[in-house]
């Protein structure tokens, strides 16, 4: 892809009037045998969140026996699955040789039928993340003007608030080119989601001038700066891994490796910082007056810095909502991701996102593009016009 692509008025869409939100019951799938757990957590998760949605419903996907304590449940439809796909199982197993799991059988339900209406708004897995993406990418198609898509989820920050980071591991190896993608789709989240038009955009990398980092990074950035320059983005610059949390930019880009890596390191920290916490303030009876005394302060804290608040990544790029839960979250964790893909579907964040990246990326070339039947002509790009998410079959 050639940064040069980018037209000269491909700026964020301003005065834009917001779409109203999705009317009616919003339908998730859940793909029940996927994270470490399988249904003992997810089954659970399931029917918290009904308890607190009413105006939702479920596609429970799994294997018979799995999913059968459910039978019965208000609002609740079961699809059986005959496979699985293991955390550990390979992509191409879990995309050519397991063709009725439950997680490619979860994807399908929000897949487009003939008639333009899905059977369900999104999907929501804690399965392996390699087969997920591989899986829904092929289903579900990218949309137009972009390669890869990426998966994004937030981290906390000082601000009391959170910083979108993207790619958390869907990609392990980028080019610059997808980087700068990645960029356009996050800042299409933020802008749909945190009602921020022009979020500043952020490129981590081990310092802040220039000349750090990686060639990848080096022309990342080159291409950053030249979106910024034509009013694609709101690139702020290079950022550190501590620029996260500091909550310097409201977006943060990096590749699939280092973002996952920095998504693990930050909830370790977390877990540890609650431990060492509670060890302190039980050390003796002296120090468990204080922690009485301190319990409100120690009570917020202990919300904000708990990762599992935060559960439920967006795989972005796609033409259907799909969330990814954290393969070890229990049950309130994965009722957190549920709540993350109920909010997207409810609040229409496909369309909103497809328009942001129309009015930006449209006529961005993917690297290295091949033709294929969806797309002969190796543009990167899909014939197939978006269609709305709001309406379910």
């Amino acid at each position: 892809m050639n940064s040069s692509a980018l037209p000269a008025s491909a700026s964020p869409v301003a005065g834009r009037h917001p779409l109203p939100d999705l009317q009616g019951p919003v339908r998730i799938a859940v793909d029940c045998m996927g994270g470490d757990n399988g249904p003992s957590i997810t089954l659970p998760a399931c029917k918290a969140f009904l308890e607190h949605h009413p105006d939702a419903e479920l596609v429970l996907v799994g294997l018979a026996d799995a999913i059968a304590p459910a039978k019965g449940w208000s609002r609740v439809t079961l699809v059986e699955a005959t496979e699985v796909v293991s955390m550990d199982d390979p992509v191409e197993v879990a995309l050519r040789r397991k063709k009725d799991s439950s997680m490619r059988v979860a994807i399908s339900q929000v897949k487009l039928g003939e008639d333009g209406a899905s059977k369900a708004h999104a999907c929501v897995s804690a399965g392996n993340t390699g087969a997920l993406m591989a899986v829904a990418r092929y289903l579900l198609k990218t949309v137009q003007g972009i390669d890869r898509p990426a998966i994004a989820s937030v981290m906390p920050n000082q601000h009391d608030g959170y910083t979108t980071v993207l790619d958390l591991g869907a990609n392990v190896d980028c080019s610059a080119e997808h980087l700068l993608q990645f960029a356009v789709m996050g800042s299409a989240l933020v802008a749909a989601v945190d009602g921020k038009e022009n979020p500043t955009v952020g490129l981590l990398n081990i310092g802040e001038e220039m000349i750090k980092g990686n060639d990848v990074i080096k022309q990342a950035g080159e291409l950053l700066r030249q979106a910024d320059a034509r009013g694609a983005i709101n690139f702020h610059g290079n950022v550190e891994g501590n620029d996260i949390f500091k909550g310097t930019t409201d977006l943060v880009v990096c590749d699939g490796f280092v973002g996952n890596v920095a998504l693990k390191t930050a909830e370790g920290l977390a877990t540890l910082f609650a431990s060492v916490i509670k060890q302190e303030f039980t050390r003796n009876i002296f120090t468990k007056l204080v922690a009485i005394v301190a319990l409100p302060v120690l009570s917020h804290f202990k919300k904000r810095m708990d990762h599992r608040r935060y559960n439920g990544a967006a795989l972005l790029g796609l033409r259907g909502l799909v969330f990814k839960s954290h393969g070890s979250a229990d049950a309130f964790s994965f009722e957190q991701a549920l709540n993350r893909a109920y909010h997207a579907a409810r609040h229409r964040l496909l369309d909103r996102v497809h328009d942001r990246i129309a009015a930006t990326v449209g006529s961005l070339p993917a690297e290295g593009a091949q033709p294929s039947v969806d797309n002969p002509q190796g543009d990167g790009v899909t014939s197939t016009p978006h269609t709305p998410v709001g309406r379910v079959a």
